[in-house]
């Protein structure tokens, strides 16, 4: 049987995403793509202090998290987030994709990324889980 984009939306249906993303042009694309997919978006969280409050106090199976917010890295929130075992993504807009070595083998999304591509981004972090 040959898996459809329809069939392979199901998979990530209902799917809680917590969204990092201080852009003000890319957070709500970020959400709007998100939502097409059936997902159920927590933020987006525009800031580190934003970021650090759902991280703790909200619900949701995975990330997709901007490297670079508001001028600093976002390493402090991968590491609450690996803490709760949630898997994310870490998106980035920029060349520069440095970051300790236990982040090297995350999943990356270059930005700007497209609706299929964080698709795909998500169903593999769902299928590795």
């Amino acid at each position: 049987m040959v898996r459809t984009s329809e069939d392979s939306k199901q998979g990530i249906q209902g799917l809680g995403v917590l969204v990092v993303e201080d852009s003000p042009v890319v957070a709500p694309n970020v959400h709007d793509i998100q939502t097409d997919l059936g997902c159920t978006v927590v933020g987006p969280a525009h800031n580190i202090a934003r970021a650090r409050e759902l991280a703790q106090e909200e619900q949701f199976d995975v990330a997709v998290v901007d490297l670079h917010i508001r001028g600093d890295k976002i390493f402090p929130i991968l590491d609450m987030l690996e803490a709760r075992g949630v898997p994310f993504i870490i998106t980035s807009g920029y060349a520069d994709w440095t970051m300790p070595d236990k982040w090297q083998d995350r999943p990356r999304l270059a930005k700007p990324y497209t609706i299929d591509t964080l698709q795909n981004a998500l169903e593999e972090l769902v299928a590795a889980r």
